[in-house]
């Protein structure tokens, strides 16, 4: 009888054992599984901080290639503004040349028409190479006033013109391409109007006067 019971207690205890060792298999498998995905996650992390790392050096770059850029750009714009006129002062050169070689001659020179003719050339020279540019002179002698265009600076009276109409011009206008840079400064004719009607009441207070002298 006790040999049976101590059978069946050595019995239990082997399942016991067999249990705890099956427990404890089962709790190793689960720590390695843990232990692997710790792993898995440590070397993603890694990864992600690499790329991470990658993307901020590669922002950077970029951040310094566009203040590059920008400075590029700025020097650029200040530099076409600060000799934007250098290709007309190039232009304009050679007619200094002009001006100085007749200021030389002039000193000896005796045929005054010979002068004159040299002082036209330059101009027409100056001229031509301002017309190139797109710079032309405005018409004003003869035209109807334009304020647009004239800048009046005095009326007077004109004969046989009509009200209005630019008479002379004391300073030559300018535009440049489609803009007016200088209005042209001009003598108006006056509305005449007022006196041709003093002189209709004139006449007609003459004729009445006239037809009282002949009833006397």
């Amino acid at each position: 009888m006790n040999f049976k019971k101590e059978k069946n207690k050595e019995k239990i205890e082997e399942k016991k054992m067999e249990s705890e060792e099956t427990v404890n298999d089962e709790k190793l498998e689960e720590d390695k599984i843990g232990v692997h995905e710790k792993i898995d996650l440590e070397d993603k992390l890694k990864s992600t901080e690499q790329e991470l790392e990658g993307y901020k050096d590669r922002l950077l770059r970029k951040a310094a290639e566009f203040e590059n850029y920008k400075r590029r750009v700025e020097n650029d714009q200040f530099n076409l503004l600060r000799y934007a006129a250098e290709s007309l002062i190039i232009k304009l050169l050679p007619v200094i040349d002009d001006f100085e070689r007749s200021l030389i001659h002039i000193k000896d020179a005796k045929d005054v028409d010979s002068i004159k003719d040299g002082i036209k050339l330059v101009y027409d020279k100056l001229m031509k190479m301002l017309e190139d540019q797109g710079v032309k002179s405005i018409d004003a002698v003869g035209k109807p006033f334009d304020v647009h265009y004239h800048e009046a600076i005095m009326q007077r009276k004109a004969d046989n013109v009509e009200p209005h109409t630019v008479i002379e011009e004391f300073e030559r206008g300018y535009l440049y391409k489609d803009r007016v840079i200088r209005h042209s400064k001009v003598a108006v004719s006056e509305d005449n109007h007022e006196e041709i009607s003093d002189s209709s009441e004139q006449t007609d207070k003459e004729k009445l006067n006239n037809n009282e002298s002949e009833a006397e």
